[in-house]
């Protein structure tokens, strides 16, 4: 898939050490995952991960993934991820893999979880332009920094495909 110059694809293995090598840059301050937690999430079966690139066939400079649970006409959606790389931010690559996320999401007809932050409100401005809405706090959730995140919920929207009973 290609949005405004960005390329997004598959996450592949390949890719993992790219990811957890951003994760320690990133995030090192809240547990990171190592390279088992991202080959763990790419075997689940009911798991997408999305690679952003720079060019087609590039080096991961951002990622993202949505687990889909339940069965046709229950389906839930949660996001576990969403980073883009400090050299890439703000040229829309959150953006992009938010709406490959909500694509599958909307595929299935299924609401979307996630937790955010409380202090990212770049972040929650951008799920708050996607419909999401808080609906809870998760007191000391980012460990070991101890902050706090937002849950927050996109309803299911409707389609085609949930209609004629899409799967994920």
């Amino acid at each position: 898939m290609t949005v405004s110059g960005l390329f997004i694809d598959g996450l592949d293995y390949p890719d993992i050490s790219r990811c957890a090598q951003l994760e320690k840059e990133m995030f090192a301050g809240d547990s990171p995952w190592p390279a088992t937690a991202f080959r763990a999430e790419l075997n689940a079966p009911y798991n997408r991960y999305f690679a952003a690139r720079d060019r087609p066939g590039g080096e991961v400079v951002g990622y993202a993934g949505i687990s889909t649970l339940g069965s046709a006409g229950s389906y839930e959606c949660e996001i576990h991820t969403i980073a883009v790389a400090p050299t890439h931010r703000g040229r829309g690559y959150g953006r992009a893999l938010l709406a490959v996320l909500l694509e599958v999401a909307d595929s299935c007809g299924a609401p979307v979880f996630l937790e955010v932050r409380t202090d990212n409100d770049t972040a929650i401005t951008l799920y708050e332009h996607h419909g999401f809405v808080r609906s809870g706090i998760r007191r000391n959730y980012y460990q070991p920094s101890g902050a706090d995140a937002y849950t927050m919920i996109r309803p299911a929207t409707t389609s085609a495909a949930t209609q004629s009973g899409g799967t994920p």
